[in-house]
């Protein structure tokens, strides 16, 4: 079976994911977010994240859906803009947005492509809130200008999977770590490769939030792991599903697979298809082409 990704030899390369295919692209300028950061003698500074160019693929046909698709780290918006304008989802309108370069501390302070900062891959690792609150909010703000009646979605690969899963939390609560209020209304929310960042702390955000218990139940959203990724343990995605069934969100589908590294194949991305068509509500008619 032929692959639309590959292992490299580096790590960063490995958890970032290139295609070799063309398409034809709209680039939107560069964006930038200003977020809270504590300064010394603990007054409030702004830090600024500068996000790279956003790709967008059109529908190439009847527009009824859009969906932010995030790259993995050390990757941009462009690589996998390519491999969804070739996948058969004609009503979705994707869009691809760069994450800031920043330095990683998993590289050592090596700066990268990153949605938010990451010291290591374990349940007790601290957390960047302030680097996933600014990529999550980039994301709200990509989707605050569809029409009411275009159902949107989040999805992502690797640590764009992480920061999906944040923005469906932070939807559930309606309202991001820092307090600011969540925008986007979800339609779906799509993982592939990634884990849930924060698992801990959202049954207690979930608790006495008016609708929080609502929006989580009525969120569907998908995971899909290989069982050979040695980037990010099939274990993180699984115990990531469970956590999710846990804190009440009941439409959480889990799909492993053999052999998989850390990089996608067909019959993942055609089972992405199928799900988000059902869950989305696509009209998968011929008439929906025009």
């Amino acid at each position: 079976m032929a692959m639309w990704g590959k292992e490299m030899e580096s790590m960063e390369a490995r958890i970032g994911l290139g295609f070799g295919i063309i398409g034809s692209v709209l680039l939107l300028s560069n964006m930038s977010f200003t977020g809270p950061s504590m300064a010394s003698g603990g007054k409030t500074a702004s830090k600024v994240f500068d996000f790279g160019k956003t790709v967008v693929v059109k529908p190439k046909g009847k527009h009824q859906a859009t969906v932010v698709w995030l790259h993995g780290l050390g990757d941009n918006g462009s690589s996998w803009s390519q491999l969804l304008e070739t996948i058969p989802l004609p009503n979705i309108k994707w869009v691809c947005p760069t994450a800031p370069t920043r330095p990683v501390t998993l590289f050592g302070g090596f700066p990268s492509t990153a949605w938010f900062d990451v010291e290591e891959l374990s349940e007790d690792a601290p957390y960047d809130l302030e680097g996933l609150d600014a990529a999550a909010t980039h994301v709200a703000n990509l989707l605050s200008t569809e029409p009411a009646d275009i159902k949107v979605g989040i999805g992502g690969f690797s640590m764009g999977a992480a920061t999906a899963l944040y923005s469906g939390a932070c939807f559930s609560v309606g309202k991001y770590a820092n307090g600011n209020p969540f925008t986007a209304n979800l339609s779906a929310v799509v993982g592939l490769s990634g884990w849930l960042p924060c698992a801990k702390r959202w049954g207690k955000e979930l608790e006495g939030v008016d609708g929080a218990a609502d929006r989580a139940a009525a969120l569907p959203i998908l995971l899909c792991h290989g069982k050979a990724d040695d980037v990010v343990s099939h274990k993180y995605g699984e115990k990531s599903s469970h956590a999710l069934s846990s804190l009440g969100f009941k439409d959480v589908t889990f799909k492993s697979y053999s052999g998989l590294g850390h990089y996608t194949i067909p019959q993942e991305m055609d089972e992405v298809c199928a799900w988000l068509s059902s869950k989305l509500g696509l009209d998968t008619s011929s008439s929906s082409l025009k």
